[in-house]
């Protein structure tokens, strides 16, 4: 069993950074991981996606802006945020698979989810 702690939200203005990091209990370094968003009154939605063979994916919406790391030694993901828009408030929950394939973002694919931590861009 895996938990998922993530932390680093907060309030931003627009065009700022925030580096937000979900520390997992065990090792994960080849397991598929992914930052989801959820805004209010939307659906939740994949953010950016690692996958055990390192490859990356990012949603359209934030393509050049995010950056998607992990630090396999200290079993950490992380998200990189950049040029903030008010659009990306959300809060923002880190996910992780045993599979090391997985490099969508279909929520069924996911095993272990975080909390969440909360985002919020104003201009």
């Amino acid at each position: 069993q895996v938990q998922l702690v993530e932390s680093g939200g907060g309030s931003v203005q627009a065009g700022g950074s925030l580096r937000l990091s979900c520390a997992a209990s065990g090792s994960t370094s080849r397991y598929s991981m992914a930052w989801f968003r959820q805004a209010p009154g939307k659906e939740r939605e994949g953010v950016a996606a690692i996958n055990g063979f390192e490859i990356i994916r990012y949603a359209d919406t934030v393509t050049g802006r995010f950056t998607i790391s992990r630090d396999n030694t200290k079993n950490t993901l992380y998200l990189q945020m950049n040029s903030l828009k008010p659009e990306d408030t959300a809060t923002y929950y880190c996910a992780a698979s045993e599979d090391w394939y997985i490099i969508d973002f279909e929520e069924n694919g996911y095993r272990y989810w975080g909390q969440g931590t909360q985002v919020t861009v104003s201009l």
